[in-house]
């Protein structure tokens, strides 16, 4: 049966591999049996707990094996999950939670004392459910383990349809305040199919992911996994390169997702000891790796097929360059995925000749719902089509295409930073540097980076003299998220401006 909902990938699966294992993290082994049935027990106790049908569950959690268990627990529950990054700030998480309205929210035990901080503000959060909890379960929070045994193994009954939605995934915007992208479960499903049609994917599949399942490229690998039958290594990151690339090695890997910082570092090591003989394919995303780089993945990588992809949040994968181009086009980002389409036009709407810059555009089933509770900005990202009724995406990036139909990216229309695969806000960067002390004016570029694919830069003018460079930097560390934390700070009399008073960005490149 051809699969209408995200979670009938897992039931598929397990019906036909009961017994094979799903997922590596850590000392931790499950098959695709146990997590049909804890994720089912964790779906039964969300509806008993009053989860309602379309309801968003937020989670907050690292990479850890109990993020597989949760995702298909709301879906099966009818809800529609929201995965989090980690280190995301007091501030920006009650903003998140407020904006989805969201039911309840799984966390690690030590976040409840911000979580009690931020609950008051949230009628709309009944709950939270605590991993590793070692205290009583009590209102508003429950033990991840009690939670779970609690439910029933069997099923739920089916609630949704594929028009339903099955995850909001924030993504940070021009104004500086994230933006929630709905994506159904056609979105979600068309897009799996997809990708895993051009990655040719099997049940043999050994993914070893250690990119963030707070990001897309990182979720999908495990949406991606479950819906083939795959195994996936799921790492908490890249923090130790050497250790994760002899597990390569150890469990056979046949694929490997990363992003430019990541690959950076691998082609730095010494890997001569390692046996990569099963190594099938790696991806990459996030930012286009430099000619060099890939010049020097393929040398090391002899045997290796490597796909470089271009996508964006609001349609997930959009292009990709297949393997046996990127001698001739090295520095394109490919063609449309499977089942899509693409193409270049200029401001009034015209398609463009290869060879002419304008803004990309998509059309196909993975054009997004659009954003939460935000038609302006859903409206200016998804415009009618030709067909009535019909939404395609404006990407905000410029484009080109050469005469075989494979596009190269230009520029992105906005300010928005791409660092370490991660979208950074300027704006929010900004707002955060304004709320420290002696401040005045503050500008945040992106800058090209061999490593993150784009730095993030800041430009201060202060009205304190005894502030450095380091005091800024230590604030930042201490209230922006990792891969928002600039790169360089740089200390300035006065920032340039238009002849209307605002900050020209563009005398600061």
């Amino acid at each position: 049966m051809t699969p209408n909902l995200v979670q009938d990938f897992l039931t598929s699966s397990a019906r036909i591999y009961p017994h094979k294992v799903c997922l590596i993290a850590g000392e931790k082994k499950y098959t695709y049996q146990q997590l049909d049935r804890l994720s089912n027990q964790f779906a039964q106790q969300l509806r008993k707990s009053g989860l309602k049908r379309g309801d968003r569950v937020a989670i907050f959690l690292g990479n850890v094996p109990e993020q597989a268990i949760i995702i298909f627990g709301i879906l099966k529950a009818g809800g529609v999950f929201i995965v989090i990054n980690h280190t995301t700030k007091q501030d920006k998480l009650a903003y998140i939670l407020k904006n989805s309205q969201a039911h309840a929210i799984i966390a690690p035990a030590n976040q409840k004392e911000m979580l009690l901080g931020i609950m008051p503000t949230l009628p709309e959060l009944k709950y939270a459910i605590l991993v590793d909890e070692a205290s009583e379960s009590r209102l508003p929070f429950f033990k991840f383990e009690d939670f779970l045994t609690q439910g029933s193994p069997l099923e739920p009954r089916k609630q949704n349809i594929d028009r339903d939605l099955a995850c909001l995934i924030y993504t940070s915007g021009s104004t500086g305040e994230p933006k929630g992208v709905m994506s159904d479960h056609s979105n979600v499903v068309f897009v799996i199919q997809s990708i895993t049609t051009y990655l040719e994917n099997t049940p043999d599949d050994i993914i070893l992911n250690a990119v963030p399942l707070s990001f897309d490229y990182g979720l999908y690998q495990l949406l991606m996994t479950i819906s083939f039958g795959g195994t996936m290594i799921l790492e908490k990151g890249f923090v130790y390169p050497a250790l994760i690339m002899k597990k390569i090695e150890e469990y056979r890997v046949t694929g490997f997702p990363g992003v430019p910082t990541m690959f950076s570092l691998i082609l730095n090591m010494d890997l001569n000891e390692i046996d990569f003989s099963s190594l099938r394919y790696m991806t990459n995303t996030a930012a286009a790796l430099s000619r060099t780089h890939i010049q020097k993945i393929k040398n090391t990588f002899p045997n290796v097929r490597f796909f470089s992809m271009y996508g964006l949040t609001e349609t997930k994968r959009t292009l990709y360059l297949p393997p046996e181009d990127l001698e001739n086009k090295p520095d394109s980002v490919g063609i449309p995925i499977p089942g899509t389409e693409a193409w270049v036009e200029d401001e009034v709407g015209n398609h463009l000749e290869p060879g002419q810059i304008g803004e990309l555009v998509i059309r196909g089933r993975h054009v997004m719902r659009g954003y939460w509770h935000d038609e302006a900005a859903t409206n200016q990202r998804y415009r009618p089509g030709e067909i009535p009724g019909e939404k395609i995406c404006y990407s905000g990036d410029l484009f080109k295409m050469d005469e075989d139909g494979y596009f190269y990216f230009i520029a992105r229309k906005d300010d928005i930073i791409k660092s370490r695969g991660e979208k950074v806000s300027p704006k929010e960067v900004e707002n955060i540097l304004y709320q420290f002390t002696g401040v005045q004016e503050a500008a945040v570029i992106g800058v090209p980076d061999p490593v993150l694919g784009q730095a993030v830069k800041a430009f201060v003018v202060l009205n304190q003299p005894d502030i450095n460079v380091n005091d800024i930097l230590r604030y930042c560390k201490n209230n922006m998220e990792d891969f928002m934390v600039p790169k360089s700070v740089v200390i300035v009399a006065e920032l340039p401006k238009t002849s209307s008073g605002k900050i020209k960005k563009t005398d600061l490149i």
